[in-house]
């Protein structure tokens, strides 16, 4: 190994310092890795995009004092609602399925017609203000 030089994975300039060090500096380490990464990311993005969109949606449809809403699925999908993702569901005490996108739900309730809810606590702030009050 005496007399070669690594060179950098990105740039390609000689790497000085340890001998499993594989990158000139910072710049080009984060450089290949967020390139190594960018398929991964650019699909969770995409997904985080359309789940912000749906609560957006929902979230103008109520009103802010108010908990529910009702809404037609033609209404929703005019503003651009995508029913295929959700963050989480939630079953209600007659065992129906709410389907939310963080705090904001919705629930079928006939073939067109949707509820919309807000879920003012979840169970991560639920927890958050036990461990505050333990405090």
């Amino acid at each position: 190994m005496i007399g070669t030089t690594k060179l950098c994975l990105t740039c390609n300039k000689p790497v000085k310092g340890r001998t499993d060090k594989k990158f000139c500096d910072d710049y080009c380490r984060n450089s290949y890795n967020n390139q190594v990464n960018a398929v991964c990311n650019n699909y969770v993005r995409h997904i985080n995009t359309i789940l912000q969109k749906n609560r957006r949606i929902m979230a103008s449809l109520l009103s802010s004092s108010a908990t529910r809403a009702s809404a037609s699925q033609i209404q929703l999908l005019e503003k651009g609602f995508v029913f295929k993702y959700c963050t989480h569901y939630q079953e209600n005490k007659r065992g129906s399925n709410y389907h939310f996108c963080y705090d904001y739900g919705y629930l079928p309730v006939s073939e067109d017609r949707y509820l919309i809810v807000r879920n003012e606590r979840t169970d991560q702030s639920k927890k958050f203000a036990r461990k505050e009050k333990l405090l």
